[in-house]
């Protein structure tokens, strides 16, 4: 959506290496905003956005505009999501995966690219659009690409640069709270309820961010964990976990591979 960082252009640099011909689209969607405020305030530089693209060797920016997306007018989509919708993220949002979805697949209908490349601080969005793409029959190919970071553990994002300097020195204590849960359950089985409060101890910390939701989910299917009582290492698959907090007005997500590999009779 634009106000590119190191995190965006790590994307066009994955696409560089493996195709020919490389594009990236650019456009604030007003359909997956639930939040008309954070709409209203979401940045954009597209001047230093597009000598950003030509600088990693991207060979073209699609800047649509509202009408050649919605030409009949904003829009949502009912797509058939598995439920990936509701749950975890979805719920704390909702409608906004069917609008992500909408957007996505009217890009794939513009663009019609070979494969396309998401990062994965949006983790859950990224199952979205591989849900999207089996819709499509398999179409585009989905390249799921890691997180980048600063060098401090902040996940790389286009609402940083809205952060105060109070809040941007304490908003790696998020991931702290995420590299905390994967050390404490690799030397220990700890219950989620354990777990959440002293990972929330640790975000809130200095008072400069406020804990929205502490979530922990199935890795592949993205069933959602909620038994507080069981131990985090005795299910079938990895463990994901997700956070969401706010700097002020400015929200704030991070996830984290916190068990990684489930477990095993065997």
């Amino acid at each position: 959506m634009g106000a590119l960082h190191e995190g965006h252009l790590a994307l066009v640099q994955r696409a560089r290496s493996e195709n020919e011909v490389v594009v990236a689209s650019i456009y604030i969607n007003p359909t997956q905003f639930n939040n008309p405020a954070d709409f209203t305030a979401y940045p954009s530089d597209i001047d230093n956005d597009l000598a950003a693209l030509e600088g990693v060797g991207c060979d073209a920016a699609f800047l649509p505009s509202e009408s050649d997306i919605y030409p009949d007018g904003p829009f949502v989509r009912n797509f058939d999501l598995l439920g990936l919708d509701q749950r975890l993220e979805g719920a704390l949002r909702p409608g906004h995966f069917q609008g992500v979805a909408t957007v996505v697949d009217r890009l794939f209908d513009l663009i019609q690219p070979d494969a396309a490349y998401f990062g994965e601080k949006d983790y859950q969005q990224v199952k979205v659009i591989q849900r999207l793409a089996a819709l499509r029959g398999d179409r585009p190919r989905i390249v799921p690409c890691s997180i980048v970071r600063e060098k401090d553990g902040l996940a790389m994002s286009s609402r940083n640069r809205r952060l105060t300097a109070d809040q941007r020195k304490a908003a790696p204590q998020i991931f702290q709270a995420l590299r905390f849960a994967q050390e404490e359950l690799a030397v220990f089985p700890v219950p989620l309820k354990a777990l959440v409060r002293e990972m929330r101890a640790i975000i809130e910390a200095g008072g400069q961010l406020q804990l929205e939701d502490i979530s922990f989910a199935l890795a592949d299917s993205m069933n959602p964990v909620t038994d507080p009582e069981k131990y985090l290492d005795r299910y079938p698959e990895p463990i994901q976990c997700f956070i969401s907090a706010y700097a002020g007005e400015v929200r704030l997500i991070d996830t984290h591979r916190v068990v990684l590999q489930g477990y095993s009779e065997a």
